[in-house]
């Protein structure tokens, strides 16, 4: 056989084209080409392409944000392809960005780098008194100084990319008054409003008008008890796992070995110093003059220490802790300047150091006080190793497990007991679980993927297992629905009192709108006969006197239509009779359109940074295609229907 297939290696190669060529004839070697580079893909800028993973852990990081800063949030907003397509798009964003950065030869230099840090608020926790980088709270965080520079040079070099259009937008002041006009036009409108309370009083439902309200399809909904069912399903995580594995003490203590430093509290001390400071540009002279000021200083202290914090107060240059009796409070290793480290670190409670030369001056140093650098005993630190142990053993096994787990699932999907007895798992049941939750947490079963493969019609009629689905990091669920309610409509009796309290206030905004169209043409006709109240003044400066809506359509009617009627509606709280009379003259100092023209210039400057990037858009030809292109539609399609409404 195998003679053959070396002897006969041409003809091989002419079958395999032969073989092949058919399915490009079928589906064109831009399929195959497509099939292979385009998988996973979501987004394409140029020839940078963002994955599925990428759009994956952006959406888990913002929703993490979200969480952390509305704890009762809807989980159901996550799955909404408004939510996902704004964390696409920043992906997008940044892609583009890098590129054309990159293309323009853009770059942060690093004294951009330094006064970024030093300036930026965000960073105000990872600075030291003197200015440096707390690189001990930094990797405490997970982070390397060298990746907090890199992801702050990326940050500062794609802000150049739009920055220096963003920050040339400039305006006249004639289109700025334009503007203004438009935006702060006064207007004269005299206006009454008309609230349904006053008529409900005068309604009094029979039966019959119940009856009709109950079968009017606009009440179904809210007459319509939701979807739901009982259900039994299977958690697969590390939290499972780490009770199924087990933990050796001879490897917690080996490991409590390797990671003494982990458990020891990290030394810090405080100090008090004296600071005579030296500018850099100092000369020989002033520098040997510096440090003779030191020199004296010092012996006056070793003749009495007590008179430390008074002389640091009367001596020293620094303004941060003159004032304070020259107290630096504690601080560990690396928060100060390698020299003065060296010298506050290699003295005893007590002792003065001697006169010490940094890149600020000459110190003077006393250390008042030590703290730390012991190493929590093993017995206190046990339970943590212990856990740690089991998480890391629990990740190690979650990949066979899952696939176990997968498995068992879908190859008995009659049950989740075989694949919960198999891997010691415990089945839990949830009652009243709904096909769209809204509020209500259902804990893993809010996961939209695992309520429409729950409520799939061939899974809910057969009672059969969902597939192992992924709701977490490491989180793996199944469930089955036990017991299933389609939606039904309550019946009239249950929900009789609902009825007329929404059939009244339904009639009484009938009614107030009724009454308040009636008087609107009544007293166009008759102007003397109308009892609206005294104009009050209304502009965009005065958007918190009166209920937006009635602002909004104040300002809405054309100017040449003044004197002008129109009905308002405010919702539950009734209708708006408005009568809107003249335009009057604008009045605005001239400080206020400085302000404005300043302010609107920086409008015109964003409008037309927003301008440039969707150029840059189009330059990159970016693309979005599979999920990406599906989520993006949604969305598109979703605003057409608002917009539509």
């Amino acid at each position: 056989m195998f003679d053959f297939v070396r002897k006969h290696t041409r003809i091989l190669q002419i079958l395999l084209i032969l073989l092949i060529l058919p399915s490009f004839v079928v589906f064109g070697i831009q399929g195959y080409s497509s099939f292979s580079s385009d998988e996973g893909v979501v987004a394409k800028v140029g020839s940078q392409k963002i994955m599925q993973t990428e759009w994956d852990n952006a959406n888990r990081n913002v929703a993490e944000n979200y969480r952390a800063q509305q704890p009762g949030i809807d989980a159901k907003l996550f799955d909404t392809p408004e939510f996902k397509s704004k964390s696409l798009d920043s992906l997008v964003r940044q892609s583009v960005l890098s590129v054309a950065a990159f293309d323009q030869n853009l770059s942060a230099p690093v004294s951009r780098l330094v006064r970024a840090f030093a300036t930026d608020p965000r960073f105000a926790s990872l600075r030291n008194p003197d200015g440096s980088l707390n690189k001990q709270l930094l990797e405490a965080q997970g982070m390397t100084p060298a990746r907090l520079e890199a992801l702050l040079r990326q940050e500062l070099t794609m802000a150049q990319v739009l920055g220096g259009v963003q920050s040339t937008g400039q305006t006249s002041t004639v289109a700025t008054k334009a503007a203004l006009e438009a935006m702060f036009q006064v207007r004269d409108v005299q206006w009454m409003k008309f609230e349904p309370k006053a008529y409900a009083a005068a309604l009094n439902p029979g039966v019959d008008q119940l009856q009709a309200f109950y079968k009017d399809p606009a009440n179904s909904g809210w007459l319509t008890e939701p979807e739901k069912a009982d259900v039994q399903f299977l958690v697969l995580d590390l939290e499972a796992l780490k009770t199924r594995v087990s933990v050796n003490e001879d490897d917690l203590r080996r490991s409590y070995k390797e990671n003494e430093k982990r458990f020891t509290v990290p030394e810090e001390r405080r100090a008090r110093h004296i600071l005579v400071e030296v500018k850099k540009d100092a000369s020989v002279e002033q520098k040997k003059a510096a440090r003779a000021k030191a020199e004296q200083l010092l012996a006056q202290l070793q003749k009495n220490p007590s008179q430390f914090a008074e002389l640091a107060k009367k001596n020293s240059d620094d303004p941060g802790s003159a004032a304070n009796g020259g107290d630096l409070d504690f601080f560990g290793r690396g928060a100060m300047t390698k020299a003065f480290e060296d010298a506050a670190f290699a003295l005893k409670p007590g002792q003065i150091s001697d006169v010490v030369e940094s890149d600020y001056g000459f110190h003077i140093i006393l250390l008042t006080e030590v703290r730390g650098g012991q190493t929590q005993p093993y017995e206190a630190v046990k339970a943590q190793l212990e856990d740690d142990a089991r998480k890391q053993l629990a990740q190690r096994e979650f990949a066979s497990v899952a696939e176990k787990f997968t498995n068992g699932v879908y190859e008995q999907s009659d049950s989740l007991k075989p694949t919960a007895d198999e891997l010691k798992l415990q089945i839990q049941s949830a009652s009243g679980v709904l096909r769209d939750p809204g509020s209500k947490d259902q804990g893993v079963l809010s996961n939209r993927r695992v309520l429409d493969a729950l409520f799939d019609p061939a899974n809910r009629s057969k009672s059969r297992n969902t597939e192992a689905i992924e709701v977490g990091p490491s989180k793996l669920v199944s469930a089955r629905i036990v017991k299933y309610s389609p939606a039904t409509r309550q019946p009239f009796e249950a929900v009789q009192t609902q009825l007329r309290e929404r059939w009244v206030a339904s009639e009484s905004l009938r009614a107030a709108r009724k009454d308040a169209e009636g008087k609107m043409a009544l007293w166009k006709q008759s102007p003397e006969k109308s009892q609206l109240p005294a104009s009050v003044q209304m502009s965009g400066k005065t958007i918190y006197n009166q209920p937006p809506v009635v602002l909004e359509s104040a300002l809405r009617i054309p100017e040449k239509q003044l004197p002008a009627w129109t009905v308002v509606d405010l919702g539950p709280e009734g209708v708006a009779l408005l009568k809107v009379n003249k335009v009057l003259p604008m009045q605005i100092s001239e400080q206020e359109l400085g302000e404005a023209q300043s302010q609107y210039g920086g409008y015109w400057g964003k409008a037309e940074a927003d301008a440039y990037y969707r150029a840059l858009k189009r330059q990159y030809k970016v693309q979005f295609v599979n999920e990406g292109k599906k989520t993006m539609d949604k969305v598109t399609e979703s605003q057409k229907t608002s917009a539509a409404e």
